[in-house]
């Protein structure tokens, strides 16, 4: 079973991405994705303050989420969580954004290489 992880560009941002060859699927950082979204200094708490609303309204997709280990910042393995196109579709929904049609579009792109 091979897997890639990568770095994709949008807008001159990096999107960590990992493609699961089993699943046939790629999966998101949803930290970076919120960065991308938002231009939040700290993605990582508007995402845990995002995540928690959603929980709280029952929102399904984020039990579905799963964590991975990807190369932060500071080089070394953490885990973060990450979402295939669907469930990031889904988040994104959320995430009040100028750049949300331009990313899908950019998300719809990388799921066909």
């Amino acid at each position: 079973m091979k897997k890639e992880t990568s770095i994709k560009l949008f807008e001159n941002k990096k999107v960590r991405t990992h493609w699961d060859e089993e699943k046939e699927e790629w999966y998101f950082s949803i930290v970076d994705v919120v960065g991308v979204l938002t231009d939040s200094e700290n993605p990582r708490h508007y995402w845990t303050v995002l995540k928690g609303r959603l929980l709280a309204e029952g929102n399904e997709t984020l039990t579905n989420c799963e964590r991975l280990k990807m190369r932060a910042v500071d080089g070394k393995m953490r885990f973060t969580d990450v979402a295939n196109s669907t469930q990031l579709l889904r988040i994104i929904q959320s995430i009040p954004s100028k750049k949300a049609e331009p990313f899908k579009m950019w998300l719809a792109h990388v799921g066909s290489e």
